[in-house]
């Protein structure tokens, strides 16, 4: 039996028991059509490869509807980005993603010299960072870098984030949680997997194990070990399926205790008032 919270839950996470892999895809290009045609500066899509999943998706979904909006007599590209830290583990497939997505531009920024002396100048000022708060570092470095890309050639930055990430916030704020449009909002891990086979993506692409690789004491880090909790899991949750007592507990907590990623920065006219505060007015 699923819980109220869990209900509530499910709503806002948007996921559906089920899709259809055809008109999933075929929603979501449109989509991302949509918004540059509604936006007339629109002239690219900007996003930073990792050789995962989600960026994998997302930059194949992304190439596909530029390709559309320039039959369509819009001139629009796809760039995109690797963004290694020194030398990345997995850029092999980075490169295999690449062949895959086949995009119209891509690029390289390391992101080690810029990362290590903001490291260095915050440490220089008293703060040591701890090696979580260095990966926290790297995230937003990688975003930075996108959004100045985005801003130099009239675009916009995609993001990867899609529900299994989001009810967990198991993503950086103003990072990787950053961007222009959201397009895989709405699907759990498996889904996202459904679709790159749909897509015809290499198999160990979306079979990989999940990783956000930012920590340098805990490298290539399993998403799920850090979580405590597996996709598998999650995934059900996320479709109204029932889930173990122990995985349901996991699950809700990461979704409370990470509620403040999801918002925007509160204001005076925004936050709720209190009791006390209502009274003195």
């Amino acid at each position: 039996m699923s819980s109220e919270l869990q209900d509530i839950i499910v709503k806002e996470m948007k996921v559906k028991p089920s899709i259809d892999s055809e008109s999933e895809v075929h929603e979501l290009i449109h989509f991302i059509k949509h918004y540059v045609q509604s936006h007339g500066f629109i002239q690219s899509l900007v996003l930073g490869i990792s050789g995962g999943q989600d960026s994998t998706l997302a930059g194949r979904l992304c190439q596909i509807a530029v390709e559309q909006l320039r039959e369509e007599g819009r001139n629009v590209r796809f760039i995109a980005v690797k963004l290694p830290y020194g030398v990345q583990k997995d850029a092999d497939e980075v490169e295999d993603a690449l062949k895959f997505i086949q995009p119209d531009k891509t690029v390289t920024v390391n992101i080690k010299p810029a990362v290590d002396q903001s490291v260095n100048a915050l440490n220089e000022a008293g703060f040591e960072l701890t090696d979580f708060q260095r990966g926290n570092e790297k995230a937003r470095e990688r975003m930075k870098v996108q959004f100045a890309i985005a801003a130099n050639q009239s675009g916009i930055v995609i993001g990867t984030d899609h529900s299994a990430e989001n009810i967990t916030g198991f993503f950086t704020k103003y990072g990787d949680g950053a961007a222009d449009i959201a397009p895989l909002f709405g699907l759990n891990k498996r889904q996202g997997r459904q679709l790159l086979a749909y897509l015809n993506a290499p198999k160990h692409l979306y079979e990989k194990v999940p990783t956000a690789d930012l920590e340098d004491d805990k490298p290539q880090l399993p998403d799920e070990e850090a979580l405590g909790v597996t996709y598998d899991a999650i995934d059900d949750y996320l479709e109204g399926k029932p889930v173990s007592e122990k995985d349901q507990k996991v699950i809700e907590g990461h979704y409370l205790r990470n509620a403040h990623k999801r918002e925007l920065a509160y204001t005076r006219y925004t936050w709720p008032k209190s009791e006390s505060s209502k009274e003195k007015e």
